[in-house]
């Protein structure tokens, strides 16, 4: 068994590192290539129809406002990869690893943009009179891949049990080293408020993320933004690092063991291309059910998801970071302990740790409540909408096994699972680029006039 274990870590850690990379970034820039640079040249645009309109009425068809299905489809990349995953980053890549990061970001608009316009175009309404969508409904029907359809969304729903278990653990270990609460307890918590949430669907789902979501990132921003106003001597000095080890390696300094351009560039890839989950799939599920009357505008919050999860929360969390000094100071191995450590200073460690904590603790529960709507969305296509609660009381029996370290064998699966969504969406998401293309010009042909005079 410990054999097939490291075989398939070996297989999940080859997957992930250049195959991955090479798709999604390969994908990325030849979206943003056919699609003329669009992010770039309409920048300001997107930005007023999506900052510029979050408490605006919006017209056309769907079952939630397009800021609630964007708020849901934030809560599942929102979470432990923008306190986290920052610090790791640049404890292993250097802060050369940001630049990076901002740069797949600006490529990944390119690819979620495309994904939330393929969802929304190729969306149905189900039994209940909800839109449903998403990779396997364009993958069917955009481009006849029934079998490829299939096959994602049993991969989808089988990856969310194990993402599911990873969460509640992770959840369940912070809550235990803060509090002292049991595992079972955190887990016991967490199955019944995701009970109670996702109990109305996706209308209660977007409710509770609509309100959820900009308090935590509010929150967890202000207090960032309190860190780096007392360090804001070393601002500068750290948007030099950025720049500067970008292409030039750094050496040791404290507890930092150094860091080549060639381990900037591999983690700052990756914590760009996991922060913001472009290109794998799930953002369009969520986006699906949004009320809209042209897909290109729902596509801008896309975009606009993009810019709030990594280049505002991660790149505040890396000034964090860097202005503080912690990441001179903590060892790779405790990476994930910095962001709780620049706070110390400021607010003590009792009330630095109860921040983060409690932060972590509401972005672990969006996610896992999305995440078990994206799962019963796969049970739905696969099998029907009867399937769904059966689904979902698996679900939830798998948040309580996690919390206490259960079944971790299975968790070993999780990369080789979600490559297994990533892979053929990104494929299906090129083929039809050609699409995409179409309908954006179809807006910027005909609604863009009309929407500049608003």
């Amino acid at each position: 068994m410990d054999g097939f274990t490291k075989f398939i870590a070996e297989a999940s850690d080859f997957i992930w590192g250049i195959p991955i990379i090479a798709i999604l970034i390969g994908g990325g820039v030849f979206l943003t290539i056919r699609l003329s640079f669009f992010q770039f040249r309409y920048f300001p645009h997107i930005l007023k129809q999506t900052f510029g309109k979050i408490f605006s009425k919006t017209e056309g068809d769907g079952t939630l406002t397009p800021f609630q299905a964007t708020t849901s489809a934030l809560a599942s990349t929102m979470g432990a990869a923008n306190i986290v995953g920052v610090p790791v980053a640049i404890a292993l890549g250097g802060p050369g690893a940001i630049f990076w990061m901002w740069l797949v970001a600006l490529i990944g608009i390119g690819t979620k943009y495309s994904e939330v316009v393929l969802g929304i175009h190729y969306r149905e309404k189900n039994h209940q009179g909800e839109y449903v969508g998403g990779p396997m409904y364009y993958i069917k029907k955009g481009l006849g891949w029934k079998k490829v359809a299939v096959f994602l969304s049993f991969a989808l729903m089988v990856e969310v049990a194990a993402s599911m278990m990873v969460q509640s653990n992770s959840i369940a270990m912070t809550m235990k080293g803060s509090f002292g609460l049991p595992p079972v307890v955190t887990g016991l918590i967490v199955a019944l408020l995701v009970i109670l949430i996702t109990y109305g669907g996706i209308k209660s789902i977007g409710k509770v993320s609509e309100r959820l979501i900009p308090f935590m990132v509010v929150i967890y921003i202000v207090a960032a933004l309190i860190v780096v106003t007392v360090n804001f001597k070393e601002v500068p000095n750290a948007f030099m690092l950025i720049f500067e080890h970008a292409f030039r390696p750094i050496s040791a300094a404290g507890g930092f063991a150094g860091a080549g351009v060639a381990a900037a560039i591999r983690w700052g890839l990756a914590r760009g291309l996991y922060s913001n989950e472009a290109g794998m799939g799930t953002a369009p599920i969520a986006h699906s059910a949004a009320i809209t009357n042209h897909p290109a505008k729902q596509g801008f919050w896309g975009v606009f998801e993009v810019i709030v999860d990594t280049l505002v929360v991660c790149t505040i969390t890396a000034l964090v970071v860097l202005t503080s000094g912690v990441w001179k100071t903590i060892s790779p191995d405790n990476a994930s302990m910095m962001v709780t450590e620049a706070f110390v200073p400021i607010f003590g460690s009792t009330i630095a740790g109860m921040i983060v904590s409690a932060t972590l603790f509401l972005f672990v529960i969006t996610t896992i409540v999305v995440i078990v709507f994206y799962g019963e969305k796969q049970a739905e296509f696969l099998f029907g909408t009867a399937v769904c609660k059966v689904v979902r009381f698996i679900y939830i029996a798998a948040i309580i096994v996690g919390a206490i370290g259960g079944l971790q064998f299975i968790w070993q699966f999780l990369d080789l699972l979600l490559a297994a969504v990533v892979i053929p969406n990104v494929i299906a998401v090129l083929f039809l680029s050609g699409k995409v293309k179409e309908i954006t010009n179809d807006y910027f042909t005909n609604l863009y006039p009309v929407e500049r005079k608003k």
